[in-house]
């Protein structure tokens, strides 16, 4: 399973890295829009785990490029923050499968990749 992983926090990033790679994916990982849209641009990607709040760029415009470039591809967004709470996300990224709090256990988050990463539409 091929899995993006787009985190400006890069302690963060490489822990669920790590830990995705433990469980048999293959896994890049990118700081910002611009890096994931290179990586969206050049790989067949199952999941994009994405952190709806990015210090270099949009999560957004990540979310609707890989739905234009790779409508298969699942996203899952994680966040700190509260916003998006109430459900709106899914209606605003037609390709969000899941919406987490970056505080999700690592192994938790390698069960969802798991499960919607295995669903292709």
């Amino acid at each position: 399973m091929q899995v993006l992983i787009v985190e400006s926090n890069k302690d963060l990033g490489w822990v669920w890295k790590r830990h995705l790679e433990r469980s048999g994916q293959s896994v890049t990982l990118a700081q910002s829009q611009e890096e994931a849209v290179d990586v969206v641009c050049g790989a067949d990607l199952d999941v994009i785990i994405l952190d709806v709040v990015l210090e270099e760029g949009s999560a957004f415009a990540i979310a609707d490029y890989a739905s234009y470039h790779s409508p298969r591809t699942k996203v899952v967004f994680v966040t700190n923050t509260t916003f998006f709470s109430d459900g709106s996300i899914f209606q605003i990224a037609p390709n969000a499968c899941a919406y987490l709090r970056t505080a999700t256990p690592p192994e938790d988050l390698a069960l969802m990749v798991e499960h919607f990463g295995g669903v292709r539409m």
